[in-house]
């Protein structure tokens, strides 16, 4: 069996429980080093660096006649998938569509502050949004399905996913079911930085976007930060991570068994088991292999990797306070409470951008359309924001309206606070040289 790390929190000093905070994104100069000619290729040579970007860094047959998916391919993929995938994928699709729908603001609101006095809220969508979809290490539908759906619920006008081409030049059939299926029949072939470049600036064939949302590599997350500047990065979504918390109610065995599913994305990952219970942790340690036994070979491959490396394996704490507070410390962008009784937990718990409960609720429902969004912050982002919602495609403005009869008094308090400020322009505009003009 492979050499699972092991941390038993109480032996660690502060160097040691820093380093268990650590994401593969943490240090991105690398890659903020390499994407940089990237971009700068894209903004000069438009879809002709796109080509060549995707015959050697995806290997991908591509031309820039191919860049974006035609009306053929989608109806050609329906025919590719198994109608059981389609029926999962509508079935997460309802369910996205529904929870989103719910959350979705009103259009506009007016609250009285004052006698004829009124101030609100006003909602409206941004006008262009592209949606990145990896595909480095799988095929994933679901995340075509978590930001097509809620931007679609949103009402953008203008929406283009991104996703990297297989190398025969064609994109996965599920996800052009999936984007179909939410509303979205744009997606241009192409990956990494130079997409995040591409929607940045805008190409011969791309349409620029004022906003990118989307999990991906360190690349994406690298061009996202040097072109801040330039379009929204959206929400920090690097390599997943995820946290199982279990307590002594329940069995190592299962914690084992999904502490591997964020694991098996990827060796950029992170996941660990964090318990107070060394029988928990035992049992989950006796039952890696068997389950490792019954999964692919990439799989297999990745998850060994994250949890025998430097983020990831099982954390033993002395108490479960201790894992509350490591938890906390942590910010995961998944969080898992294995426990027969999650409420007790819940309380303790302020710090994650997702929080799935009890031993029915594994991350994979979440993942696949239990509703809530599963495009998630990470690197303990959770501690300032939280998942992709309908109200990161829309922008907020807000509204002001004073009537005749309450003017005098903000009027007042507006002249006192200028003249404090030292702002005339301020003053003069709420004095009675604006009385004069209001009489005509």
């Amino acid at each position: 069996m492979p050499n699972v790390s092991f941390h038993d929190l109480s032996q660690l000093d502060a160097a040691g429980r820093a380093a268990l905070m650590r994401r593969s994104e943490t240090d991105l100069s690398s890659f903020i080093e390499k994407a940089a000619p990237i971009i700068e290729a894209v903004r000069t040579e438009g879809d002709a660096a796109l080509v060549r970007f995707a015959r050697d860094l995806d290997k991908a047959d591509l031309d820039t006649a191919r860049l974006k998916v035609s009306p053929a391919e989608f109806d050609a993929a329906f025919g590719m998938m198994d109608e059981d995938v389609v029926a999962a994928i509508r079935f997460g699709i309802d369910n996205i569509r529904h929870f989103h729908e719910e959350q979705k603001p009103e259009a506009m609101w007016l609250k009285e502050m004052r006698p004829g006095a009124y101030a609100g809220d006003r909602f409206t969508p941004i006008r262009s949004v592209a949606l990145y979809v990896p595909r480095g290490k799988g095929a994933f539908p679901s995340v075509t399905m978590m930001t097509a759906v809620p931007a679609v619920v949103a009402g953008v006008p203008e929406l283009a996913i991104l996703t990297p081409p297989a190398p025969d030049g064609s994109v996965d059939a599920a996800t052009l079911v999936a984007a179909r299926l939410a509303g979205v029949e744009t997606i241009y072939k192409c990956g990494g930085a130079q997409a995040v470049a591409a929607v940045a600036y805008g190409t011969e064939t791309i349409r620029p976007a004022l906003k990118i949302v989307g999990p991906g590599s360190p690349w994406v997350v690298a061009a996202k930060r040097l072109l801040a500047g330039v379009i929204d990065p959206g929400l920090p979504a690097g390599p997943s991570e995820a946290i199982i918390l279990a307590d002594d109610s329940v069995h190592g065995g299962l914690a084992a068994l999904d502490l591997l599913i964020e694991a098996e994305h990827g060796p950029d990952s992170s996941a660990y088991l964090v318990t107070h219970s060394r029988r928990v942790a035992e049992e989950a340690l006796a039952a890696l292999p068997e389950h490792w036994a019954r999964m692919t070979e990439q799989r297999v491959a990745f998850s060994t990797a994250v949890l025998t490396g430097a983020c990831g394996g099982i954390v033993l704490t002395a108490s479960i306070e201790e894992s509350y507070r490591f938890i906390n410390d942590y910010a995961p962008e998944h969080l898992e409470i294995l426990s027969t009784d999650p409420f007790a937990h819940l309380g303790h718990i302020t710090e994650a951008a997702e929080i799935l409960m009890g031993p029915h609720t594994p991350v994979s429902i979440g993942n696949f359309g239990l509703g809530p969004n599963a495009v998630l912050p990470t690197s303990r982002w959770a501690r300032t924001c939280g998942p992709l919602s309908v109200t990161d495609f829309v922008k907020r403005s807000s509204i002001g309206y004073v009537t005749a009869a309450a003017y005098p008094e903000f009027a007042r308090h507006a002249r006192t606070l200028a003249r404090y400020e030292g702002f005339s322009s301020h003053e003069r505009a709420v004095s009675d040289v604006r009385d004069r003009y209001l009489v005509r």
